[in-house]
């Protein structure tokens, strides 16, 4: 079988399994080149929020934490990090761009990317979204909602790798599950699903 079917079927067969309840996430793709994508540093950058402003560091903190648990990475760049080399103002022109390009297409910008990945000494970038990070209600129940999606790029050639959807729900009577602490297993869901 070609790789890049292979890499469907096991794609596919992992969402079926999401959905029927035994474990995996709620959305998973991984592109052609997944199975031989094997990075040793690996850079997260500032998170994607929308209107959820005051989750970005926590984000980006807890997918921090689960790439270092995962010990599946020589190097980990922080956001601190990534942040500093950011201040240079033609750097941060970069990843602003990117950023945009990214979002208006969906797809990733090679050349950007490679700037990035050169800029950051990073094999690989990890791009965040925080979908949902919220106290809500529902049909009469209170609800704490995190939703991550996350997106690897090689940042050698700067193509999407892989890109995955995981959202957590709790429901509470009185006192409010700690939004962090949902982010923490939603990121730990995901990350041990990152191509290595």
């Amino acid at each position: 079988m070609h790789p890049a079917h292979r890499l469907t079927v096991i794609a596919l067969l992992l969402m079926i399994q999401s959905l029927a309840g035994c474990g995996g996430l709620q959305e998973m793709w991984a592109g052609p080149g997944a199975d031989s994508f094997h990075p040793k540093s690996i850079a997260v950058l500032p998170p994607l929020v929308g209107q959820y402003e005051g989750a970005r560091d926590l984000a980006g903190d807890v997918l921090v934490t689960a790439l270092a648990e995962k010990k599946s990475f020589q190097k980990i760049v922080p956001m601190e990090q990534v942040r500093t080399v950011f201040q240079e103002k033609e750097a941060g022109d970069i990843l602003t761009a990117y950023y945009a390009k990214f979002e208006a297409t969906g797809q990733s910008d090679r050349e950007m990317a490679v700037t990035l990945g050169k800029l950051l000494e990073a094999d690989a970038l990890l791009l965040a979204k925080v979908n949902v990070w919220e106290y809500t209600r529902s049909e009469g129940d209170n609800l704490a909602k995190v939703s991550l999606g996350l997106r690897l790029v090689d940042g050698a050639q700067g193509g999407l790798v892989w890109k995955a959807r995981q959202e957590k729900t709790k429901s509470y009577m009185f006192l409010k599950p700690d939004l962090r602490d949902l982010a923490e297993d939603v990121a730990e869901g995901m990350v041990k699903y990152l191509p290595r």
